[in-house]
């Protein structure tokens, strides 16, 4: 069993979005069930997510060790050092690393059998640091061990309480609804029991430890024939080996229209307080309309605090537990008679889809998040945005990173330090193999964010 290393008394209140001191060694490795990765355009670049801490330089007492699988183009790096008053002296205190291994995945994994890049992982630690990683399995805490540093994240031993089955546990323990269904689910004669004892047409199987609703299946009562998978390529055989292996739950699917599809950011501190950062509408795609593609923040004003009050029970309660660092909570949200119902759809416990738009708008704004009107606050002014990961076209494929930010300032759709509003791009080491980036349209209004979306969308991917 590997020693988690613990966190020191002054740092019983870290952000990773707002670091006063010290070193965070970076490692977004996409430690997921790669059979679904391997589905994702451009995945490796995912890695570049991370990439808006880069703005916790600003700090002079901060320094960031960022690793990634292969080198990141240095125009990307120079690009975010552009919102920062000294890029000078914030390029003295970063040290980026790479494995120069773009085929090897996961990451860390591949850090693993690389004792080389680990000794100069060492070296480049400064004082105080922790581990920052994108998603957190037993080879991230293997290598904060051999680092010596403590993880900004929860420890493997809490993360069922990420799964489908476990998020189930914590909404009944926080008393927040959810769909009726069944979890901890792994024959088909379990799978079988739960289809036919939900009322509708339709139930909705997820897998464990799916992710972004790759994992997912709508099946049809009448003809299991007919079942929906999300994931491409999918059929009952391969799903129903994967349920054997990783469980899964059995819930009723949601007919109700319009259905609304929230999330909550939250986070614990080292020293176990649990707080609520944003809410966001997810937008969805795919085959069932259940893929994540991108983010609004804040979530609409009929739901937002009903969804920031369910997921404060929830942080509070995973506080409890000892969970650590930044998660995300999805949810159904719609009209009834009584008002509007938020139901807990999953637990997310990690950084997720919406916490690079986020860090990103607070960092570029200086915002802070008011609970109790769940918005983002800056100047006296209110923050919205809308964010994408899948701008793509055939037009962008062969352009550079460079390209692409000197062409959103001749367009006037990149950021204007000055209003602190406009675009933030990521995933931009995309482009130039795939043709394929993403970015966080920031405006005064939510008017303003999504017409500025819109625009981009129009003039960078021609749709």
């Amino acid at each position: 069993m590997i020693t988690k290393i613990p966190f020191g008394e002054k740092y019983a209140g870290l952000s990773i979005f707002e670091p006063s001191e010290g070193t965070l060694v970076v490692v977004p490795s996409l430690t997921l069930p790669q059979d679904e990765l391997r589905r994702i355009k451009a995945v490796r670049s995912y890695e570049e997510r991370l990439l808006f801490l880069l703005m916790t330089l600003r700090e002079p007492r901060v320094k960031v060790v960022y690793v990634s699988s292969v080198p990141i183009d240095p125009d990307i790096v120079d690009y975010y050092f552009s919102f920062l008053p000294d890029p000078d002296d914030a390029a003295k205190r970063l040290e980026m690393v790479s494995l120069d291994e773009p085929w090897s995945q996961p990451l860390t994994k591949t850090l693993l059998g690389r004792p080389d890049v680990i000794e100069r992982l060492r070296q480049a630690v400064d004082g105080d640091a922790c581990l920052v990683p994108f998603v957190l399995g037993e080879p991230e805490e293997e290598l904060a061990a051999l680092l010596g540093i403590p993880i900004y994240g929860p420890a493997t031993a809490l993360a069922s309480y990420g799964s489908k089955s476990g998020a189930r546990e914590v909404g009944l323990t926080a008393g927040v609804p959810m769909a009726r269904g069944f979890g901890d689910l792994r024959s088909p004669a379990q799978i079988e029991e739960a289809v036919e004892a939900l009322p509708g047409e339709r139930v909705i199987v997820k897998l464990n430890d799916g992710y972004s609703g790759l994992g997912n299946a709508i099946v049809l009562k009448a003809d299991r024939s007919l079942t929906r998978f999300s994931a491409e390529g999918e059929t009952w055989e391969t799903f129903t080996a994967k349920i054997a292996q990783r469980g899964a739950v059995v819930e009723e699917f949601i007919e109700h229209q319009p259905l609304h599809h929230p999330s909550a950011l939250a986070r614990v501190t080292p020293g176990g307080h649990a707080e609520v950062l944003a809410t966001h509408d997810q937008v969805l795609g795919g085959p069932n309309n259940d893929v994540y593609q991108g983010c609004t923040f804040p979530a609409a004003s009929e739901y937002r605090s009903l969804v920031g009050e369910s997921a404060a029970r929830i942080a509070k309660v995973l506080a409890e537990r000892g969970v650590v660092g930044v998660f995300g909570m999805d949810f159904f949200a719609l009209k009834t008679d009584a008002g509007y119902a938020a139901l807990l759809c999953e637990i997310n416990l990690r950084i997720g889809g919406t916490t690079h738009p986020y860090g990103a708008a607070l960092m570029t704004t200086g915002a802070t998040y008011d609970p109790a009107t769940g918005l983002l606050m800056a100047g006296g002014r209110p923050k919205y945005y809308q964010a994408t990961d899948n701008c793509s076209a055939a037009c962008l494929r062969g352009r550079t990173p460079r390209d692409i930010v000197k062409t959103a300032e001749r367009l006037g759709i990149g950021f204007d330090p000055v209003t602190r509003t406009g675009n933030v791009f990521h995933l931009l080491g995309a482009v130039p193999e795939y043709g394929k980036l993403g970015f966080t349209s920031i405006g005064d209004s939510r008017e303003e964010a999504d017409e500025l979306h819109r625009l981009t969308r129009d003039l960078l991917c021609g749709s």
